[in-house]
Protein backbone atom coordinates (compact mmCIF):
# COMPACT_ATOMS: atom_id res chain seq x y z
CA UNK A 1 0.00 0.00 0.00
CA UNK A 2 1.33 3.40 -0.81
CA UNK A 3 2.42 5.62 2.19
CA UNK A 4 0.29 8.92 2.23
CA UNK A 5 1.44 12.23 1.47
CA UNK A 6 -0.25 13.79 4.50
CA UNK A 7 1.04 17.24 3.98
CA UNK A 8 -0.53 17.21 0.23
CA UNK A 9 -3.58 15.81 1.89
CA UNK A 10 -4.02 18.85 3.91
CA UNK A 11 -2.42 21.02 1.28
CA UNK A 12 -5.63 23.52 0.72
CA UNK A 13 -3.96 26.34 -1.46
CA UNK A 14 -1.70 24.03 -3.80
CA UNK A 15 -4.94 22.85 -5.36
CA UNK A 16 -6.73 25.73 -5.95
CA UNK A 17 -5.87 28.30 -8.65
CA UNK A 18 -4.33 31.98 -7.31
CA UNK A 19 -4.91 30.91 -3.72
CA UNK A 20 -2.02 32.77 -2.79
CA UNK A 21 -4.19 36.05 -3.92
CA UNK A 22 -7.05 34.84 -1.44
CA UNK A 23 -5.82 36.31 2.22
CA UNK A 24 -5.65 39.91 0.39
CA UNK A 25 -8.61 39.83 -0.76
CA UNK A 26 -10.53 38.72 2.23
CA UNK A 27 -8.93 41.08 4.03
CA UNK A 28 -9.78 44.10 1.43
CA UNK A 29 -13.56 42.56 1.18
CA UNK A 30 -14.13 42.65 5.28
CA UNK A 31 -12.82 45.90 5.32
CA UNK A 32 -15.44 47.37 2.51
CA UNK A 33 -17.95 45.21 4.87
CA UNK A 34 -17.01 46.98 8.16
CA UNK A 35 -17.09 50.50 5.88
CA UNK A 36 -20.08 50.18 4.47
CA UNK A 37 -21.72 49.48 8.00
CA UNK A 38 -21.17 52.05 9.52
CA UNK A 39 -22.48 54.19 6.75
CA UNK A 40 -25.54 52.15 7.00
CA UNK A 41 -25.90 52.40 11.15
CA UNK A 42 -25.12 48.34 11.45
CA UNK A 43 -23.32 48.52 14.71
CA UNK A 44 -20.26 46.42 14.85
CA UNK A 45 -18.66 46.04 18.12
CA UNK A 46 -14.52 46.11 17.40
CA UNK A 47 -12.13 44.23 19.93
CA UNK A 48 -14.14 42.97 22.78
CA UNK A 49 -11.68 41.23 25.13
CA UNK A 50 -12.79 37.72 26.75
CA UNK A 51 -9.42 37.43 28.32
CA UNK A 52 -5.79 38.75 29.34
CA UNK A 53 -4.09 37.68 25.92
CA UNK A 54 -3.61 40.55 23.13
CA UNK A 55 -5.37 37.97 20.55
CA UNK A 56 -8.74 37.13 23.11
CA UNK A 57 -10.58 39.80 21.49
CA UNK A 58 -13.70 39.45 19.57
CA UNK A 59 -15.55 41.42 17.65
CA UNK A 60 -20.34 41.07 17.24
CA UNK A 61 -22.13 42.14 14.51
CA UNK A 62 -25.43 43.47 15.69
CA UNK A 63 -29.08 42.89 13.89
CA UNK A 64 -31.02 46.07 13.42
CA UNK A 65 -33.27 44.60 15.55
CA UNK A 66 -32.93 42.95 19.38
CA UNK A 67 -31.20 39.95 18.49
CA UNK A 68 -33.36 36.42 17.90
CA UNK A 69 -29.93 34.56 19.77
CA UNK A 70 -26.25 34.16 19.19
CA UNK A 71 -24.23 32.96 16.00
CA UNK A 72 -20.62 31.97 16.63
CA UNK A 73 -18.17 32.08 13.70
CA UNK A 74 -14.47 31.07 14.58
CA UNK A 75 -11.88 31.12 11.79
CA UNK A 76 -9.21 28.67 9.93
CA UNK A 77 -5.93 28.68 9.28
CA UNK A 78 -4.37 25.55 10.23
CA UNK A 79 -4.09 27.10 14.50
CA UNK A 80 -1.54 28.94 12.56
CA UNK A 81 -2.74 31.90 10.52
CA UNK A 82 -5.75 34.89 10.11
CA UNK A 83 -7.60 36.37 12.42
CA UNK A 84 -11.03 37.65 13.00
CA UNK A 85 -10.77 40.71 10.61
CA UNK A 86 -10.38 39.07 7.29
CA UNK A 87 -14.50 37.71 7.65
CA UNK A 88 -16.57 40.19 8.85
CA UNK A 89 -18.56 40.05 6.04
CA UNK A 90 -19.64 36.41 6.36
CA UNK A 91 -21.91 37.68 9.01
CA UNK A 92 -24.48 39.42 7.22
CA UNK A 93 -26.43 36.14 6.40
CA UNK A 94 -26.92 35.08 9.96
CA UNK A 95 -27.12 39.24 10.74
CA UNK A 96 -29.68 39.68 8.10
CA UNK A 97 -31.88 36.70 9.44
CA UNK A 98 -31.93 38.89 13.19
CA UNK A 99 -28.92 37.31 14.86
CA UNK A 100 -26.27 38.93 16.85
CA UNK A 101 -22.76 37.28 15.53
CA UNK A 102 -19.40 37.09 16.99
CA UNK A 103 -16.10 36.85 15.54
CA UNK A 104 -13.45 35.43 18.03
CA UNK A 105 -9.34 35.80 17.49
CA UNK A 106 -7.44 33.20 19.43
CA UNK A 107 -3.29 32.79 20.04
CA UNK A 108 -1.74 31.22 17.29
CA UNK A 109 0.80 28.16 17.22
CA UNK A 110 3.01 27.74 18.24
CA UNK A 111 2.89 30.23 20.56
CA UNK A 112 -0.55 28.31 21.75
CA UNK A 113 -0.94 24.38 21.61
CA UNK A 114 -4.32 23.41 19.86
CA UNK A 115 -5.52 22.45 23.56
CA UNK A 116 -5.15 26.13 24.39
CA UNK A 117 -6.83 27.71 21.72
CA UNK A 118 -10.11 24.92 21.70
CA UNK A 119 -10.41 26.58 25.94
CA UNK A 120 -9.56 30.08 24.25
CA UNK A 121 -12.98 29.59 22.45
CA UNK A 122 -14.45 28.05 25.09
CA UNK A 123 -14.02 31.45 26.80
CA UNK A 124 -15.01 33.61 24.08
CA UNK A 125 -18.27 31.73 23.57
CA UNK A 126 -19.20 31.76 27.30
CA UNK A 127 -18.59 36.50 27.10
CA UNK A 128 -20.12 36.40 24.06
CA UNK A 129 -23.32 34.22 25.91
CA UNK A 130 -23.14 36.66 28.41
CA UNK A 131 -23.70 39.95 26.23
CA UNK A 132 -26.04 38.33 23.76
CA UNK A 133 -29.61 36.28 25.07
CA UNK A 134 -31.35 33.40 24.28
CA UNK A 135 -30.34 30.72 21.58
CA UNK A 136 -27.14 30.15 20.38
CA UNK A 137 -25.72 28.65 16.98
CA UNK A 138 -21.53 27.52 16.26
CA UNK A 139 -20.56 27.26 13.23
CA UNK A 140 -16.45 27.81 12.61
CA UNK A 141 -14.01 26.91 9.21
CA UNK A 142 -11.47 24.13 9.03
CA UNK A 143 -9.67 24.63 12.24
CA UNK A 144 -12.68 26.47 13.50
CA UNK A 145 -14.55 23.70 12.00
CA UNK A 146 -12.18 21.65 14.63
CA UNK A 147 -12.88 24.20 17.57
CA UNK A 148 -16.20 24.25 17.09
CA UNK A 149 -16.92 20.24 16.96
CA UNK A 150 -14.63 20.07 20.24
CA UNK A 151 -17.61 22.31 22.13
CA UNK A 152 -20.01 19.37 21.24
CA UNK A 153 -17.42 16.85 23.16
CA UNK A 154 -18.26 15.31 26.51
CA UNK A 155 -14.73 17.19 27.60
CA UNK A 156 -16.08 20.12 26.05
CA UNK A 157 -14.98 23.56 27.97
CA UNK A 158 -18.32 25.11 28.19
CA UNK A 159 -20.42 25.04 30.91
CA UNK A 160 -23.45 23.27 31.06
CA UNK A 161 -25.63 26.51 30.91
CA UNK A 162 -23.40 27.75 27.82
CA UNK A 163 -23.83 23.96 26.47
CA UNK A 164 -27.86 23.71 27.52
CA UNK A 165 -28.34 27.02 24.88
CA UNK A 166 -26.83 25.57 21.97
CA UNK A 167 -29.23 24.64 19.50
CA UNK A 168 -27.04 23.42 16.56
CA UNK A 169 -23.67 23.52 15.30
CA UNK A 170 -22.24 23.31 11.90
CA UNK A 171 -18.73 22.21 11.06
CA UNK A 172 -17.73 23.64 7.47
CA UNK A 173 -14.67 21.52 6.33
CA UNK A 174 -13.73 20.78 9.70
CA UNK A 175 -10.42 18.49 11.12
CA UNK A 176 -11.98 16.28 13.75
CA UNK A 177 -9.51 13.61 13.03
CA UNK A 178 -5.96 14.91 14.06
CA UNK A 179 -3.60 12.30 14.43
CA UNK A 180 -2.79 12.73 10.67
CA UNK A 181 -0.97 15.97 11.21
CA UNK A 182 1.44 14.29 13.38
CA UNK A 183 2.99 13.28 9.63
CA UNK A 184 3.15 16.90 8.41
CA UNK A 185 5.76 19.75 8.39
CA UNK A 186 2.98 21.78 9.90
CA UNK A 187 3.30 19.96 12.84
CA UNK A 188 6.39 21.35 14.00
CA UNK A 189 4.61 24.77 14.86
CA UNK A 190 1.29 22.76 15.99
CA UNK A 191 3.52 20.61 18.17
CA UNK A 192 1.17 17.86 18.55
CA UNK A 193 1.77 14.65 20.09
CA UNK A 194 -0.24 11.24 20.07
CA UNK A 195 -1.91 12.84 23.79
CA UNK A 196 -3.46 16.12 22.54
CA UNK A 197 -4.44 14.51 18.77
CA UNK A 198 -6.50 11.79 20.55
CA UNK A 199 -7.66 14.54 23.06
CA UNK A 200 -8.64 16.72 20.71
CA UNK A 201 -9.74 14.62 17.97
CA UNK A 202 -13.77 14.97 17.87
CA UNK A 203 -14.09 11.39 16.35
CA UNK A 204 -12.50 10.07 19.60
CA UNK A 205 -14.56 11.52 21.69
CA UNK A 206 -18.00 11.04 22.68
CA UNK A 207 -20.71 13.90 21.94
CA UNK A 208 -22.43 15.84 24.83
CA UNK A 209 -26.76 14.12 25.24
CA UNK A 210 -28.41 15.65 22.33
CA UNK A 211 -25.73 16.97 20.03
CA UNK A 212 -27.12 18.24 16.92
CA UNK A 213 -24.52 18.75 14.22
CA UNK A 214 -23.76 19.14 10.43
CA UNK A 215 -20.77 19.01 9.47
CA UNK A 216 -20.10 20.72 5.77
CA UNK A 217 -18.03 20.26 3.09
CA UNK A 218 -17.34 20.96 -0.14
CA UNK A 219 -17.26 18.54 -2.98
CA UNK A 220 -14.38 19.66 -4.54
CA UNK A 221 -12.06 19.72 -1.51
CA UNK A 222 -9.13 17.54 -0.55
CA UNK A 223 -10.09 14.23 -0.23
CA UNK A 224 -9.08 14.00 3.25
CA UNK A 225 -11.21 16.81 4.46
CA UNK A 226 -14.41 14.98 2.54
CA UNK A 227 -13.38 11.70 4.37
CA UNK A 228 -13.06 13.53 8.10
CA UNK A 229 -16.73 14.82 7.49
CA UNK A 230 -18.07 11.46 6.75
CA UNK A 231 -16.17 10.26 9.62
CA UNK A 232 -17.81 12.51 12.07
CA UNK A 233 -21.03 11.33 11.01
CA UNK A 234 -20.62 7.78 11.11
CA UNK A 235 -18.52 7.79 14.36
CA UNK A 236 -21.10 10.26 16.28
CA UNK A 237 -24.07 8.42 14.35
CA UNK A 238 -23.43 5.45 16.60
CA UNK A 239 -23.17 7.22 19.49
CA UNK A 240 -26.78 8.89 19.52
CA UNK A 241 -26.32 12.45 18.23
CA UNK A 242 -28.02 14.00 15.68
CA UNK A 243 -25.55 14.57 12.85
CA UNK A 244 -25.63 14.16 9.01
CA UNK A 245 -22.80 15.35 6.21
CA UNK A 246 -23.72 17.56 3.69
CA UNK A 247 -21.17 17.78 0.59
CA UNK A 248 -21.46 21.08 -1.26
CA UNK A 249 -21.48 20.80 -4.60
CA UNK A 250 -18.01 21.10 -5.81
CA UNK A 251 -17.19 24.03 -3.76
CA UNK A 252 -13.58 23.92 -2.89
CA UNK A 253 -12.17 24.38 0.23
CA UNK A 254 -12.33 28.30 0.05
CA UNK A 255 -15.12 28.91 -1.62
CA UNK A 256 -17.34 26.65 0.31
CA UNK A 257 -17.89 29.49 3.07
CA UNK A 258 -19.12 32.17 0.72
CA UNK A 259 -22.93 30.99 1.49
CA UNK A 260 -22.41 32.47 4.61
CA UNK A 261 -22.74 36.01 3.27
CA UNK A 262 -26.04 35.11 1.67
CA UNK A 263 -29.27 35.24 4.35
CA UNK A 264 -31.67 32.73 2.10
CA UNK A 265 -28.35 30.01 1.15
CA UNK A 266 -28.45 26.63 2.03
CA UNK A 267 -25.11 27.01 4.46
CA UNK A 268 -27.17 29.91 6.45
CA UNK A 269 -30.69 28.44 6.79
CA UNK A 270 -28.75 25.36 7.98
CA UNK A 271 -27.42 27.34 10.54
CA UNK A 272 -30.22 29.04 11.58
CA UNK A 273 -33.19 26.68 10.92
CA UNK A 274 -32.18 23.12 12.27
CA UNK A 275 -33.90 21.85 14.55
CA UNK A 276 -32.27 18.56 16.68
Amino acid sequence: MKAVDWDDAFANMAHVPDSQELPAFWTKRAQQYRTDASTQNTRIDIDVPYGAHARELFDIVWPDASPKGLVVFVHGGYWIRLDKSYWTDLAEGARANGWAVCLPSYTLAPEARISDITNQIGRAIVKASELVSGPIRITGHSAGGHLVSRMACENSPLPLNVQQRIQHTVSISGLHELRPLLHTQMNESLRLDIEEASNESAILQRPIKNTSMTAWVGGGERPEFIRQARLLELVWQGLDADIKCVIDSDHNHFTVIEGLKNPDSKITQELLTHKG
